[in-house]
Parts: structure tokens; sequence; C-alpha cells
């Protein structure tokens, strides 16, 4: 059996069955995920895992032949906690922007909740039931509003690239944050700037990149930017319709 084959067959198959250890596949992967959250994507060896279990790594084995389908499986598990079903983006107030708007939310809670996501999905997805799932709730809120079928995935893709990209903006604040302040690092980076742009005439930048960081209070604000962003998004799909 392929790679594809294999993690197909086990997105697809029964993930409750328990073996003779006692541990089931949706067991496995419910760790895998916890420990991944904690300590990232990184420490989830099948070592790791199996020493967080409490067993041989060979009966991990048993389950799941390798780390590649386990994070096939960890990725569709949390794709399985975006919606409640499948017509609950359709159902939000606000007609279509309003599910779009929730999409967005929904995924961002989902990046914020499990940052391993970022780089844990690849360009070309595991398709299990619950990436199936998704793009189908996605898909709900903005059919039959004007856009082609090509123009309506293309939309989607926008708002949810959008999305990862600020999540990802975010995780990484959040571990130079962890590092030092960014009122500690202004601090060093002040001085040291104002040496070397001296006689440069900035005015604009130099008003505009004060402004922003008071608002911010730091040097991003990935929340403000997702907010701001996806209302220009659904603003030029707006546009796209009524074109």
């Amino acid at each position: 059996m392929t790679d594809a084959a294999r993690s197909l067959a086990l997105l697809w198959g029964t993930q409750t069955r328990t073996g003779r250890s006692g541990l089931s596949l949706r067991g496995i992967v419910t760790a895998a995920m916890s420990l991944a959250d904690a300590q990232g994507l990184d420490a989830v060896s099948m070592r790791k895992l199996a020493e967080e279990l409490g067993v041989g790594t060979m009966s991990l084995y048993t389950h799941v032949p390798g780390r590649t389908e386990l994070l096939d499986l960890m990725i569709d598990s949390a794709y399985g906690e975006l919606y409640q079903d499948v017509d609950e983006p359709l159902r939000q107030p606000g007609g279509w922007r309003g599910g779009l708007e929730f999409i967005a939310r929904r995924n961002w809670d989902t990046y914020r909740r499990h940052p391993w996501l970022l780089s844990a999905a690849g360009v070309r997805p595991a398709f299990g039931p619950n990436a199936f799932l998704k793009y189908e709730a996605e898909l709900r809120p903005i059919d039959g509003i004007g856009m082609s079928d090509v123009e309506m995935d293309s939309a989607l893709t926008l708002v949810l690239n959008h999305v990862q990209g600020l999540a990802r903006l975010a995780a990484s604040l959040e571990q130079a944050r962890r590092e030092s302040s960014d009122g500690e690092w202004w601090q060093t980076q002040a001085p040291l700037l104002e040496k070397f742009s001296r006689g440069m005439d900035l005015p604009v930048a130099g008003r505009v990149g004060q402004a922003s960081s008071e608002f911010y209070d730091g040097v991003a604000d990935p929340q403000h930017a997702l907010t701001f962003g996806l209302a220009r998004i659904l603003d030029g799909i707006e546009r796209l319709i009524a074109d």
C-alpha cells in the first residue's frame, strides 16, 4: 500500500477501536495534539508520545505507521473542532459577510489554540473527512450569491490565507515577546536607528510609524490587522458580486 493510500485509510477508518495495549487511534491522536499544544510540533515523535502514554513505542506502530500519518490525523482532528455542523457558518447573522467573518474567526481561534497547525499543514492537504466537511461548511455561505465556482474557491482561499498569515505573525510575536517585551526591544533599537538614519528625510514614515506604534502599543497588532484586512477583503468580494 502506498503512503497516500495508507494515510487515507487511517483518516477514513475507525479510530476508536482499542488494541491489546488499551490504546485507540483516537486516544493516540488526542495525546499527540496535547503534546504539540504544550511543547510544539518538534516535540511530537513516536518515542516521546509513547513515553507520554506510558507504553512501548512499538505499541504505537500497531495503530499508526509513522509520524507523517500521525500528523495527517492530528490536522484532520483539529479541523473537526471548527464547526458544530456543516451549516453553522451558513446560520450566522449578516448573510454571506457574516458567514465569512465567522469562518475567519473560527480559523483564527483554531490556529491560536493549536499553533502547530501553521507548520504542520502542507500545500497539498491530507483529505480526511473533517477536511472535506470544513471545505463544504465554508463554501455554503457564499453559494448562490453571484460568484462562479472558481471565484467562490478563490474568495474563500483569500480569506483563509489572510487569517493564516496573521496567525503566523501572532505566534512569532509571542515567541519574540517571551525573550523581551516590545518596549525593551525598542529601547535597544531606537538610539541605534537614530544614529544610523540621521540626515534621512522621512517625514511620512516617521509620522505614520509613531502613530501606529502608539495605536498598537507595540510593533504590531495581529488582531487589528485581521479585522481591518478582512473588512477590505469582504468589500472587494462585494464589489465582485455587484459587477
